[in-house]
């Protein structure tokens, strides 16, 4: 597949399959897609869908869909137009199976009502006469559970086996060899109706159970979706006129009123008020907004009447955007579950072999047919691999849903399994730790005057530039109440300062160096102010530490985590910002460039080497991490490059990451413990004689909605942010 990954003109499509019963089954259509040419698949059995990348030059969507249904299953696109219609579809389809498991109920009970009366009895009594038991088995084996053939069928003849094979193969051994028994008047034999109705009746009840716990475990992604509101006021012609959000377009006005959700990103053009951005962020303090702050839909306006510019709409909104990804992430597998998709490829024909063989020794050491025949259709039974299927899928579902709701879009299933092992977190400063926005914290005074003199000077030089420690001193000086002069003849001295001229005096601002003084070895830049050739003063200029910054720190610690602090600036900034902020270990005067380097000599140490940055400019750094961490909202270029995006610049995320990481694998491997703990007892204690089918139905089926039930416990997982 590495020509797919390669290939940038390669499209991704997502398939909904129809027909999936357990993980053979997904096994089977993602190894029939990857087949295909510049194709690569990835098939989600608790979500029943396929997450297909591929090239148009090899294949098409309907080729794929094509070679699903040849596989024996059915595929749709899956949109975000078609989902309520998926939905729908899958709901009436519930009901239909409910109403199924009802009337097979209805029918199996009078055969497992007999069955106390048999315990114990020398001979073969029958409660109920033998012609009435096929009467009411029959139909719960053949109609009821047609559904059993045709999986079954399909999945033969697609080469493989599934757990259908298994359920149909072991209830019409039990049936057919019952009405064999019946019609040929052989009374001194028993009869086995009542296990092959009721292994089906519970089985189905099985699957209707999983198919409730299955839809909580994508609550995330539907109480995202609808947050997004259907209609918006919009400005058209002069008029205020409520339109569906679908027919709106990039440049529509809207209008958004105290209390509404925002109905698309965009940009304030009027108003002010604030938003709750929790749906998006976790951040619950609303975010205050003014002309030129921008809104995302599905925010919470606040009570202020707004007027914004619309500037993604639909499927191009940041919520749309994370919908996509957390899809992709929950479709995505971990690498922890190979060894359950290795097993499950070879599943069903080891155990129709071990069945075989059951038969065979029972038959030949016992001399009892029957004995032999129920032993052998209990193994089938028992170990059907649902549960293996879903111990990995349904665990990554709930967690990379729960981050979401927590502001942490993690990207795919491979870097939420690798954030747990993280012992080293590489960091930048600006932006990561500090809030990346320079700050006044100290004026100097050199040569008479006053702090205020020197500062509005400076200021009033620096007004026109766009560095970072200009606009710092000029929002020191509007904060203030400076009034400030207009500059004129102002030259720029790259890597030095500028000069220019202010009320009629020639002024200069800038290093220390340029203007001929002794650098301060105090934390922070240092701007001297020079008016004409006698320096008046000194600013200090420092971009202060996050509020959250020294206690996400510590939680990171708590977790067994190094974090190395990689800044530009020189060795006293940075020994100042790791004495604020707890971090043990940094390095200055690195330059972007190098911060790879510093995370390769981490990982060649033999450190798993998470990495945190703003996804831009931290780009090489974060490719080289294990796993990447891009910090901030609304970064399109940080959501697509990181292997986790927080939507708050806030480093608790990263902790919540991994936090969040040990959980889920501490679920999957639980799941994956019981699923194979109940198959390694569960076959050896069938071929041994010690459980009949129906106890091996009933088991088979608890197992399944079991292993979902304890992902679903994974939502007690809270944020530790403080």
């Amino acid at each position: 597949m590495s020509a797919v990954a390669r290939n940038e003109d390669c499209q991704t499509v997502e398939l909904s399959i129809g027909g999936m019963t357990c993980a053979a089954c997904s096994a089977r259509i993602e190894r029939q897609l990857n087949k295909l040419p510049g194709v690569e698949a990835a098939v989600n059995l608790p979500a029943e869908r396929a997450h297909i990348r591929f090239d148009p030059a090899s294949a098409d969507v309907d080729k794929l869909i094509a070679t699903i249904v040849k596989t024996g299953f059915t595929a749709t696109p899956s949109t975000a137009d078609t989902r309520g219609e998926e939905k729908a579809r899958k709901e009436a389809a519930y009901r239909a199976e409910v109403k199924r498991f009802w009337f097979a109920l209805a029918l199996t009970l009078p055969l497992i009502a007999q069955m106390p009366f048999m315990f114990g009895q020398a001979g073969h009594v029958d409660v109920l006469p033998r012609w009435l038991q096929f009467a009411l088995a029959t139909p719960v084996q053949f109609w009821i559970g047609w559904r059993f053939y045709v999986g079954g069928w399909n999945a033969i003849r697609g080469g493989s086996g599934n757990m259908d094979v298994l359920v149909a193969l072991g209830t019409t051994m039990a049936w057919a060899y019952s009405t064999v028994v019946l019609f040929l008047g052989l009374a001194h034999q028993h009869v086995y109706y009542e296990a092959s109705a009721t292994v089906i009746t519970l089985v189905l009840m099985g699957k209707i159970l999983e198919a409730r716990a299955k839809a909580k475990t994508s609550a995330a992604i539907e109480s995202l979706m609808k947050l997004q509101p259907q209609t918006a006021w919009v400005e058209r012609n002069d008029q205020l006129v409520e339109l569906p959000v679908a027919s709106l377009i990039p440049g529509d006005v809207v209008v958004v009123r105290p209390g509404e959700a925002v109905p698309v990103d965009g940009e304030v053009i009027a108003g002010q008020s604030s938003a709750n951005e929790a749906m998006l962020t976790g951040e619950s303090l609303p975010v205050a907004k003014a002309p030129g702050d921008k809104v995302f839909a599905a925010t919470i306006n606040g009570d202020g009447l707004l007027r914004c510019k619309a500037t993604g709409v639909g499927s191009h909104t940041l919520l749309a955007g994370i919908i996509r990804l957390v899809e992709q992430a929950q479709g995505s597998k971990a690498p922890v579950q190979r060894l359950a998709d290795r097993v499950a490829a070879i599943f069903v024909p080891v155990v129709t072999t071990i069945a075989l063989i059951t038969f065979i020794a029972w038959w030949s050491l016992d001399g009892e047919f029957t004995t032999a025949l129920v032993n052998a259709v209990a193994v089938l039974v028992i170990a059907c691999p649902c549960a293996l299927g879903l111990a990995t899928p349904t665990a990554i579902m709930v967690g990379t849903g729960l981050g979401a709701k927590a502001g942490i879009l993690i990207r795919n299933a491979q870097a939420l399994e690798l954030a747990e092992k993280i012992n080293v977190l590489a960091v930048d400063k600006t932006g990561t730790l500090t809030q990346g926005k320079p700050t006044v914290i100290a004026v100097k005074v050199s040569s008479g005057g006053t702090a205020s003199e020197v500062l509005r000077i400076a200021a009033s030089l620096e007004q026109g530039s766009t560095h970072p420690l200009a606009a710092a001193l000029v929002a020191e000086a509007k904060q203030r109440g400076l009034a400030l002069d207009t500059p004129q003849d102002v030259t720029a001295e790259p890597g030095k300062g500028i000069s220019g001229i202010v009320a009629g005096k020639p002024v200069r601002v800038g290093s220390p160096d340029w203007l001929g003084i002794p650098a301060s070895e105090t934390p922070g830049s240092q701007v001297g102010v020079a008016l004409g050739d006698t320096v008046i003063g000194v600013i200090a200029v420092a971009d202060p530490l996050r509020e959250s910054t020294k206690d996400a720190v510590g939680r990171l610690q708590q977790l067994g985590v190094e974090v190395v602090m990689l800044t530009g600036d020189n060795a006293a900034t940075a020994a100042e910002i790791a004495r604020q902020s707890g971090v043990g270990r940094y390095e200055a005067n690195v330059l972007p460039g190098d911060k790879a380097s510093h995370v390769a000599a981490l990982k060649a140490a033999g450190k798993v080497v998470g990495m945190a940055g703003d996804g831009i400019n931290d780009a090489p750094a974060l490719a080289a991490a294990d796993v990447s961490f891009a910090m901030g909202a609304g970064a399109d270029v940080a959501m697509q490059a990181a292997d986790v995006t927080l939507m708050r610049d806030d480093l608790n995320g990263v902790a919540d990451a991994i936090s969040l990481s040990r959980a889920t694998l501490a679920k999957i491997r639980q799941n994956l413990f019981w699923a194979f703990i109940y198959n390694v007892l569960g076959i050896p204690a069938a071929a041994l004689g010690f459980l009949n089918p129906v106890v091996a139905g009933a088991a088979m089926a608890l197992s399944s909605v079991s292993v979902v039930s304890n992902s679903l416990l994974l939502k007690r997982w809270k944020s530790g942010r403080n």
